[in-house]
């Protein structure tokens, strides 16, 4: 007996086999401050709880449509018809159990054997994962440190051919804290009408939310983009709700039609009385948004600051998110290499840039999702490690 063919072209998402090695060394007593993983360290804000626990008194514990309950596509509707500035009817949303189904669905529906699709690499690593999986071809899409981790527009457009059926664009992006600038964003979506017509864009806007510098801008208000657009968006980065898996897609029917298909067949739907919770999220107060986002901006300056002292390292400030992803080259060290020594010596859990794809080499990713104390307990702790593991940081 043996698994399918496909199967061998699945990767995965190195955070989660990180946090199994940190677990298995805290199992051990070894302490291990985790900033590998991309998880608000915050409880999910009091109201969106009540209104869950509302929900299941009230009986919504029963299944619902594939697309999502009604009322709740209505509230995605309006929320995104409002952060964007761009009239979205419930019909064009579709509710998911989390940010992947989006992008699962969106490759399965669109990309056949041989199409390629663009992709942004260092990027979220499930990209690449599904387009190989679906034998996509993969694209990859650099995205420079020299640019404020943006795209070079005009490598874009050396890229995109006829045979381009999709572009995936992260911005706020992981892992790099980066955002697409406006005339990125005009750029692309001008070399999208002359050079791949039949192409549309997965804009993963899941740090919508979370944008230090400005205003979030979203390629979908961009005059004729909307009917080339499939937005994904969600509750667990801005409401601290990674558990309750809820997302969103929003974008033309006939993709959500498609989308809602393989939901049937995929999930049967999300859980009712979470959608009801996350209707609360989304027209309920928003205080504690704003409280999460001022945190992480504390924390931001903090592990930078301190990333900045370290020998070897080089770290910008990242625009959104909450991750930092600073050049070790000074150091000498790969970044696996570097990664797995502070986890060991350090018990500091972090990524290497390499598991965001190739041109993440020479770069280490940590999440600033935790509590300034715990930052400054891993600074602390890989300032003492760090010579003895880099002779040339040491110089």
């Amino acid at each position: 007996m043996k698994l399918a063919h496909s199967y061998s072209r699945l990767g995965t998402e190195t955070a989660f086999e990180v946090l199994v090695r940190a677990r298995a060394l805290e199992a051990q007593g070894k302490k291990i401050v985790h900033l590998e993983i991309g998880e608000p360290d915050f409880d999910t804000p009091k109201n969106i709880r009540d209104a869950a626990k509302k929900a299941l008194d009230d009986g919504f514990t029963h299944y619902g449509p594939s697309a999502g309950l009604p009322q709740t596509r209505a509230a995605v509707a309006e929320y995104v018809a409002k952060t964007r500035g761009v009239a979205v009817a419930p019909e064009e949303t579709i509710v998911v159990p989390g940010g992947k189904p989006v992008i699962f669905f969106a490759i399965l529906a669109l990309i056949d054997p041989g199409d390629e699709v663009v992709y942004p690499n260092p990027g979220f690593p499930i990209y690449e994962s599904m387009i190989n999986y679906v034998g996509g071809k993969p694209v990859p899409l650099p995205i420079h440190e020299k640019l404020g981790w943006d795209f070079d527009p005009a490598e874009l457009e050396r890229l995109l051919s006829p045979k381009t059926k999709l572009v995936i664009l992260n911005s706020p992006a992981n892992p790099t804290g980066g955002v697409a600038g406006p005339a990125s964003l005009e750029r692309l979506a001008r070399a999208l009408h002359d050079k791949a017509p039949g192409a549309m864009i997965l804009s993963d806007e899941i740090y919508s939310r979370l944008v230090y510098e400005g205003e979030h801008r979203s390629i979908l208000s961009l005059p004729g983009m909307k009917e080339r657009t499939l937005l994904l968006d969600g509750f667990s980065k801005t409401w601290a709700m990674t558990g309750w898996r809820l997302g969103y897609g929003v974008g033309p029917k006939w993709l959500i039609d498609a989308m809602a298909k393989l939901a049937t067949n995929d999930h049967s739907c999300v859980a009712s009385f979470a959608q009801i919770a996350a209707i609360e999220a989304l027209t309920g107060p928003q205080d504690s948004v704003e409280a999460m986002r001022a945190e992480f901006v504390r924390r931001r300056d903090v592990i930078v600051r301190g990333l900045n002292a370290l020998p070897g390292f080089s770290c910008a400030t990242p625009k959104a998110s909450f991750y930092v992803f600073p050049s070790i080259k000074g150091t000498g060290l790969g970044s696996k290499a570097l990664a797995d020594a502070l986890l060991q010596e350090a018990g500091v859990a972090c990524l290497a840039g390499t598991a965001f794809g190739a041109n993440g080499e020479g770069y280490l990713r940590f999440s600033y999702a935790n509590s300034i104390s715990n930052i400054e307990a891993a600074l602390a702790s890989m300032a003492k490690v760090l010579p003895r593991l880099s002779p040339a940081a040491a110089r």
